[in-house]
């Protein structure tokens, strides 16, 4: 609740709550309104929170930026670089206090948005302080966005994308788990047409894919593109990857070791869901209370043929290679 301009409570936050409901608006896909701005739509609870970031968020660095379009791997993701960073604090075999197997990863990698929504009177710049180097944090923001200290700082960051289709699917089951309760979610035809019409949580789903891969292709020691189709196939190859883009590559005694596959076996997600803090936990966003089981689903490539029709998996394919045309990545139909 906004108190006002007089210094109430959430005064440093009253500004962008005001900027946020002056965009224009629409019904999108779940319960909350989206709001659009610079070509993008965002859910409304997020957007007054994802503005402070932006404008006040100071990069360091030694951050490591995790970037995804929701429901594109981005918990798995999370784990995973968690586990390549710490990887020298903490055992990865048969160590059962691996903060992993005790903490949901968006405890240990927490949203950027979720930082400033939760600290609604100023900037949460003593959490942010407080953070050890290398912070891990994410977003779900276009690259256009981002905080405006991020581009320039040296920082990491690491993008996911998935395939469009599995992406709606995933996303259209987990809006439908983590609705309050007596709302509706938007019926899975018209949320299929929303999302082929860009309006999805931070979409157009291809715009965002877009920005993120024009960086790692102009700055690739920078910014680093992943396909979770690719992360699925060689697991164990991408995390090689992942861990000599973020400066701690594994040395020679590791890989013989085998510690690339324990960061991957500690991270799987048979692994993950068995964890208690993942299985009967609760993830407070600021405003949600999300069940964290709600985050784990099948984590499949492909599982959009049991919900969706060939026609339909034609028309998104069709749009999404219609708006990357000329950028050099390809998505659909893969």
């Amino acid at each position: 609740m906004v108190v006002g301009e007089s210094g109430g409570a959430d005064a440093f936050f009253s500004k962008y709550e005001a900027l946020a409901s002056s965009l224009p608006a629409r019904q999108g896909l779940g319960f909350t309104p989206y709001r659009e701005y610079h070509g993008f739509w965002y859910p409304e609870l997020l957007m007054a929170p994802t503005l402070a970031a932006r404008d006040t968020f100071a990069a360091r660095p030694t951050d490591v930026i995790l970037a995804t379009v929701p429901k594109s791997g981005t918990t798995w993701l999370k784990a995973l670089v968690y586990g390549v960073v710490h990887r020298g604090h903490h055992a990865l075999a048969g160590g059962e206090h691996h903060p992993l197997l005790a903490s949901s990863p968006h405890e240990l990698v927490p949203f950027l948005h979720e930082l400033y929504e939760r600290h609604r009177s100023a900037p949460p710049v003593p959490v942010l302080d407080g953070m050890p180097s290398p912070r891990l944090l994410a977003v779900h923001t276009p690259f256009a966005a981002l905080p405006a200290s991020v581009p320039g700082s040296g920082c990491r960051v690491v993008y996911l994308c998935r395939d469009p289709k599995d992406t709606f699917v995933s996303l259209r089951h987990f809006l439908d788990e983590i609705k309050p309760e007596g709302s509706d979610t938007t019926p899975f035809a018209e949320a299929f047409e929303l999302f082929c019409a860009g309006v999805s949580p931070f979409g157009p789903i291809w715009d965002h894919m877009a920005g993120y891969w024009k960086e790692s292709v102009a700055r690739p020691g920078e910014v680093m593109f992943l396909r979770y189709e690719h992360l699925k196939e060689d697991t164990v190859g991408t995390v090689r990857r992942l861990a000599e883009f973020l400066g701690c590559p594994f040395t020679d005694e590791e890989v013989v070791g085998g510690v690339p596959e324990a960061v991957v076996a500690l991270c799987s997600l048979d692994r993950m869901r068995s964890v208690e803090a993942n299985r009967d936990g609760v993830h407070r966003t600021g405003r949600l209370s999300i069940k964290n089981r709600a985050f784990f689903r099948k984590g499949e490539v492909g599982d959009w043929k049991a919900h969706i029709t060939p026609e339909m998996a034609q028309k998104l394919d069709s749009i999404v290679e219609e708006k990357l045309r000329g950028s050099g990545l390809s998505i659909a139909g893969e």
